[in-house]
């Protein structure tokens, strides 16, 4: 069986499955209720409901990716959303970007298996080997064996859902506009979860990466698919999530938003992270 192995465990999470299902279980319960702001699919002046969606309507996620002592709590506050859910969903597509290889299109894994300190998510090969005939999708081993986008994401799916198989991709080159034609059959049913891999802005001082994030969030919760890598490293993945969510009359709820400087970080040089809820309205 061809497995890839965890690249960042010991470094962006705990190594130790004992301490780091500790963790996540500790993230995924907390005391203080979720702070949230709804944002319909068509921007409005009116107000708001300011309560969670129905937990069967749960369609996508936008999480951060950075180390979880940065932004693993904003993490968290997103996948705590699923644990109502956990035996509906059947499949995760989970899309992230490439850090270490530029190439034209996107990444399949050429893996069976994602291994992780808490045990191994199954792949869907068959979709895999589907895409992979298509112009824009490029099996690579390479592109996925140190990325670390995806990896830290895989924790908290195994420990908020009940049984999975996952769709892993990685972006470089390739149009918003192309990847949701080709994404959009493989989200209809609702027993597949969009999980989007993104931070926000890259070591700029803590003041000014707030006005830059907040104008971020707004184009996002505008259904504007128009973010660039420096505005957020998984724009690509955002964008195209934001094209099918606005098609579809989707509703993003906002959960949590800050950056390193807020965490663990210094105020000099901070990264901004957010999760949001995207929902059907249905």
């Amino acid at each position: 069986m061809n497995i890839r192995h965890p690249a960042v465990a010991g470094r962006f999470y705990q190594k130790s499955p004992a301490q780091l299902k500790t963790q996540l279980e500790a993230w995924l319960s907390p005391v203080q209720p979720i702070e949230t702001t709804p944002l319909a699919a068509i921007p409005s002046d009116h107000a708001v409901d300011p309560h969670l969606p129905t937990a069967n309507a749960i369609r996508a996620l936008i999480v951060p990716h950075a180390g979880y002592i940065f932004s693993g709590r904003v993490a968290a506050k997103a996948y705590q959303a699923l644990l109502d859910v956990a035996d509906t969903i059947k499949h995760v597509i989970l899309i992230g970007p490439s850090h270490r290889y530029f190439f034209q299109g996107c990444a399949l894994p050429t893996a069976e298996q994602f291994s992780t300190p808490l045990g191994n998510v199954t792949l869907n090969t068959q979709t895999i080997a589907t895409l992979s005939e298509i112009e824009d999708f490029e099996l690579s081993e390479q592109a996925h064996a140190l990325e670390h986008s995806l990896e830290v994401q895989l924790p908290f799916l195994q420990t908020v859902l009940s049984n999975f198989s996952l769709l892993p991709i990685l972006t470089s080159n390739v149009s918003p506009a192309k990847l949701a034609k080709l994404i959009d059959p493989l989200w209809q049913s609702n027993d597949t979860l969009l999980v989007v891999s993104s931070d926000l802005s890259h070591f700029h001082p803590y003041h000014k990466a707030q006005r830059i994030d907040r104008n971020t969030c707004h184009l996002i919760e505008h259904f504007e698919p128009t973010l660039t890598p420096e505005q957020a490293c998984g724009s690509t993945g955002i964008n195209t999530l934001l094209l099918l969510a606005k098609q579809r009359g989707y509703q993003l709820t906002r959960l949590a938003l800050n950056n390193s400087g807020d965490t663990a970080g210094d105020k000099e040089k901070v990264v901004g992270y957010v999760s949001y809820l995207i929902s059907n309205t249905e």
